[in-house]
């Protein structure tokens, strides 16, 4: 008889360089094709204007007050919930730190008018000279 010797097999080697490449070929893809879009805090149905204005890219941003169609106030980018006296008061701390601040009121179509005209009020005690609302154009025929 005659027996035969069995090679023996490597281990299989998994070459983790070429992992590493491609993982990285996979993460600058899903980086660079990735759109970072800020969306809003609050979804409003902004008032139509004829006179809608576009802000150009380099002006610096303005403080925006939002209000939504119950007539709560949220300031800031990051949409913090506020009263009435908190705004004013944050109003004032803003307008001190920064002397030439914006301030932007973005008010839901079906938000107490009273709500816009107070922060309005709060907007002008704080000495803010610029207040804007937020609009959308109306939509061509």
């Amino acid at each position: 008889m005659h027996f035969q010797r069995r090679k023996r097999r490597q281990t299989p080697a998994i070459i983790i360089v070429a992992l590493i490449d491609i993982l990285m070929v996979l993460l600058i893809f899903f980086m660079v094709t990735t759109t970072f879009k800020q969306q809003p805090a609050l979804k409003l149905a902004l008032p139509e204007s004829s006179q809608a204005q576009k802000s150009g890219a380099n002006e610096k941003a303005p403080l925006v007050v939002s209000i939504d169609p119950a007539g709560n106030l949220r300031l800031g980018p990051d949409a913090k919930p506020v009263t009435e006296k908190a705004l004013q008061d944050e109003l004032i701390a803003a307008a001190a730190r920064t002397p030439d601040l914006k301030l932007a009121i973005s008010a839901d179509t079906k938000a107490p008018f009273g709500k816009i005209v107070k922060v309005m009020d709060a907007a002008r005690e704080a000495g803010l000279k610029i207040v804007n609302a937020f609009t959308k154009e109306t939509a061509s025929p």
